[in-house]
């Protein structure tokens, strides 16, 4: 008798609580079902279930097997998913929560390449950089950068940011280039309105971590116009390289601090909480892993 098919009839006999009833759902006759159970038992050299007129039960080593035998029927069944989803082609629409300045620099590319690979997917973008509620706003998934804040979401980190600290050479001329952190107090800074700004005016030297306190006059939610306005001379901007680099590259800002790293920061996908991640929200993501696993930032 096929291996397989008692694991199933003894499964199926206590999942829907004796023989009748996993008759019915098997499509077999009960008498079938019985003898699969019994089968099984023979071959083992032990019972597992304890039969009266009324009801079943599971004994000792039936308790134990059934756990090993669900978790094999759950395994074949992904097996046999996976394989059949690799032979048909996704469809549908991904709602996307992209922050703005990582989303047009960053994302453009890897999403029209999704997009040319599969023809029948839609993506509807959000890009903002406040943090949506994925669940109020029915977005399958979110990219964000830093720490994360809701431990219910669920998240997988696609690459390290590392972060910089820039102003432009007009402004050192005139106010100097600050050699410690401590003496950014001294000057005027670009604040990062989504990050309190104790936490993204930190540096680490020797296991040390120095926050200096911060005096600014322009905070905004976006930083790629951060380092933009820092790039006319006004103020000094910290935040990701990514947004940084372009600017350093045609001599308008200039990194300084060196010596004192931000430490790096995560960028994650992140779905809402007690969803099922459809297959098409899974196969984007592990587009976007692939893709920023050959990048740094």
């Amino acid at each position: 008798m096929n291996r397989l098919e008692e694991l199933e009839a003894f499964v199926a006999v206590v999942d829907f609580q004796g023989f009748s009833n996993a008759s019915d759902k098997l499509g077999l006759a009960k008498s079938m079902v019985s003898r699969r159970v019994s089968e099984l038992e023979r071959r083992l050299g032990v019972q597992l279930l304890q039969r009266t007129t009324r009801r079943q039960s599971l004994t000792d080593a039936g308790r134990e097997f059934y756990q090993r035998a669900t978790q094999i029927l759950d395994d074949l069944h992904e097996a046999e998913q996976v394989v059949a989803d690799s032979q048909c082609e996704i469809s549908g629409k991904i709602r996307l929560a992209l922050p703005l300045g990582f989303g047009v620099r960053q994302l453009a590319q890897p999403i029209a390449d999704f997009l040319e690979q599969h023809p029948d997917i839609e993506i509807d973008i959000d890009l903002n950089d406040r943090q949506v509620d994925l669940v109020q706003d029915n977005i399958d998934l979110a990219i964000r950068i830093g720490d994360l804040q809701d431990s219910s979401l669920i998240a997988r980190k696609l690459a390290s940011v590392h972060l910089a600290t820039c102003a432009s050479s007009e402004y050192l001329k005139k106010h100097g280039e600050p050699r410690h952190p401590a003496e950014l107090a001294q000057h005027e800074v670009l604040v990062y309105s989504n990050v309190a700004v104790g936490r993204q005016w930190f540096y680490q030297k020797e296991g040390k971590q120095v926050s200096p306190r911060m005096k600014y006059r322009l905070s905004a939610n976006n930083g790629e116009f951060l380092a933009a306005v820092a790039s006319y001379g006004h103020a000094i901007v910290s935040g990701p390289l990514a947004f940084l680099q372009d600017y350093i590259e045609a001599g308008q800002l200039v990194s300084i601090l060196n010596s004192y790293p931000r430490p790096e920061v995560g960028m994650y996908a992140v779905y809402p909480p007690g969803r099922l991640v459809s297959r098409r929200v899974k196969v984007f993501s592990d587009t976007l892993y692939a893709y920023f696993r050959k990048r740094a930032f």
